[in-house]
């Protein structure tokens, strides 16, 4: 089935949506995106994200492009068009087409490019990797130290997603001065007894919108919560570990770097939290 997309304002087949070869997220990597997750047909947590779309467009001199109305209605409507029941909406922003190629930022009169689609995901809720468990690998982390600016400059993560396919395991967490800092797409845990450990937020990592609620989760069910950097070989030997993010929810760990977290399979902290999540999430989806 053909997809229905947004482009600038218009709902279109996705063989017809077009951006220029100018467009500054084409050539520079300037814009920034949020993925919204979809359950029984609507949105979760939309005003988080929402909110840190603000904010990562106003730490590159952007401003918003539409109200956090009008991106609502255009969120439902993909939605609506393209019958998604379970699965994503991806919203990226640039800063738009300026007509030819420069390092310096166009005149604020250009218009920002504005693009969403959806992706259906069946299984989102009940995905079978939550039942065995995701394996990782370490690698370092050589990204840029704005990593709390979601922009679309992703070919690290994607370079550290191949990796853990190469090595036949499921995702890589990214180690900076001996430390774990995050997923390559996800927020990073460990459990230690009943206490969760997870980097507290800085410009080292993205501030995770799943991440935001699991804690809060966590607290509201008297979990304890530290935010500390960790190591690998701490990871290693915890009780469990985990990742948080808006495609995966909370998924449990269960090896690192071929090390087995725990007895290996998901553990009772990570299976509680993503229930908790997902039942929570449903309940206020809009």
């Amino acid at each position: 089935m053909t997809r229905t997309v947004y482009l600038n304002g218009e709902y279109l087949p996705e063989t017809e949506a077009k951006v220029s070869i100018f467009d500054r997220g084409f050539l520079m990597a300037d814009g920034v995106y949020e993925v919204t997750s979809v359950l029984g047909g609507r949105l979760i947590d939309f005003d988080g994200h929402v909110a840190r779309l603000e904010r990562s467009l106003s730490e590159l001199d952007m401003a918003m492009p539409m109200t956090r109305d009008e991106l609502l209605a255009m969120h439902r409507e993909l939605v609506v068009r393209n019958a998604i029941d379970e699965g994503m909406v991806y919203l990226q922003v640039t800063r738009g087409n300026p007509g030819d190629r420069s390092f310096l930022f166009p005149d604020a009169a250009v218009r920002p490019t504005v693009v969403a689609f959806t992706q259906a995901v069946p299984n989102l809720a009940e995905a079978p990797a939550a039942r065995t468990g995701f394996k990782v690998i370490s690698i370092p982390d050589v990204r840029w130290r704005r990593r709390d600016i979601k922009t679309v400059q992703l070919l690290y993560p994607s370079m550290g997603k191949m990796m853990a396919k190469k090595a036949g395991v499921d995702d890589s967490w990214f180690v900076e001065d001996g430390y774990v800092t995050e997923g390559t797409s996800n927020n990073a845990y460990i459990v230690k007894g009943n206490r969760i450990i997870t980097r507290h937020l800085s410009s080292d990592i993205l501030h995770g919108i799943t991440r935001t609620a699991v804690l809060r989760f966590a607290a509201e069910a008297q979990m304890e919560v530290e935010e500390r950097p960790f190591t690998i070989d701490e990871a290693k030997a915890a009780d469990e570990a985990f990742s948080t993010a808006a495609s995966i929810f909370v998924m449990p760990v269960v090896s690192i770097d071929g090390t087995d977290v725990g007895n290996g399979k998901p553990g009772p902290v990570a299976k509680r939290l993503r229930e908790i999540y997902i039942d929570e999430m449903r309940k206020a989806a809009i």
